[in-house]
């Protein structure tokens, strides 16, 4: 079979795909009106990892003409890349104009070489596995999703609907994507480059009781004195050794960790309070409200103010 037309989507799937990683991004980009065609390695419907059969319009080898955007969903993390859909995204690269993956997608076009010299995400499970077999891929195992030139990818399951939301963004506009959002009942959209997971639960309980009296403090009072040679001086260590157990046991400088613990809490008040700006900023340890907006946009790609408005937004 020959599609006339290209389509606006193409989900390039084969057997095992995640059924969370393909309905929830497709969903979104059919609100927002695009054409979306199912395409299998052999043109055959396929059956997802909960066993749902999947209906295939065609194979990516079946479109007479250019493609706009091939999306390529995610496959359990322990299980092989369908070396039949690496060779079909191999071949059809030169007619696509923009590929997209959720979750473990990225592997498959790691596979493909979609990704060598490109910044990407996926499944915080199987970011190491990314950054072992595909050294060329720049991977970063913290953010929801990447945008690096023609490819975007985005981390674990309900990530690909942020990365959806970015798409049609870009295509639509901002106003369509806030519509589609708040129909969801999600966030509008959750910043790119906002964590997969909280700082706090995803580093392992120190080793050392010097780290630990650190950390400890430092959660006990954001707006504290945290600075190197305080935090050392609180430890009884010298601030080099200090740096040195952050690094070791929590793979982050102290300036790093303390930033990212600021954020989080920065974000827990902005969405599920009403106090001011500038209260949270210093209650956060930001110093101020233009301190907080700087690193917040430096971190999450927005300000305070649009973090707090989208959420509401979304939840209204």
């Amino acid at each position: 079979m020959v599609i006339a037309k290209p389509a606006d989507i193409v989900v390039a799937v084969a057997d095992g795909v995640v059924l969370l990683d393909l309905a929830g991004p497709v969903q979104v980009l059919h609100w927002a009106g695009h054409r979306i065609r199912f395409a299998s390695p052999d043109g055959r419907p396929v059956r997802t990892d909960v066993g749902v059969e999947i209906g295939i319009d065609c194979t990516l080898a079946d479109f007479a003409g250019p493609i706009d955007t091939v999306m390529v969903p995610g496959y359990a993390p322990t299980g092989s890349v369908p070396a039949e859909l690496v060779a079909a995204i191999r071949d059809a690269r030169p007619h696509v104009r923009r590929f997209a993956s959720v979750c473990t997608g990225a592997l498959v076009l790691a596979e493909a070489g979609l990704l060598d010299g490109r910044r990407a995400t996926t499944h915080w499970a199987a970011c190491a596995d990314l950054a072992a077999r595909f050294p060329a891929v720049d991977v970063d195992p913290d953010a929801l999703y990447v945008r690096d030139g023609p490819v975007v990818s985005s981390a674990g399951v309900t990530a690909g609907i942020d990365m959806a939301l970015s798409l049609v963004e870009t295509d639509h506009g901002a106003e369509t994507a806030s519509r589609i959002a708040k129909y969801l009942v999600v966030f509008l959209h959750r910043p790119g480059g906002q964590s997969q997971f909280s700082v706090r639960a995803s580093v392992n309980a120190p080793r050392t009781g010097a780290l630990r009296t650190v950390l400890d403090a430092v959660v006990a009072d954001l707006s504290a004195d945290h600075r190197l040679s305080a935090m050392a001086a609180r430890a009884a260590i010298s601030p080099r050794h200090l740096t040195r157990l952050f690094r070791r046991e929590l793979g982050m400088s102290p300036g790093q960790y303390l930033e990212r613990v600021r954020i989080e809490a920065a974000q827990a008040q902005l969405s599920g309070g009403s106090d001011g700006v500038a209260t949270i900023a210093r209650r956060c340890g930001f110093g101020s409200e233009e301190s907080m907006r700087r690193i917040f946009q430096k971190a999450l790609g927005v300000t305070p103010s649009d973090y707090r408005q989208r959420f509401h937004t979304a939840n209204e």
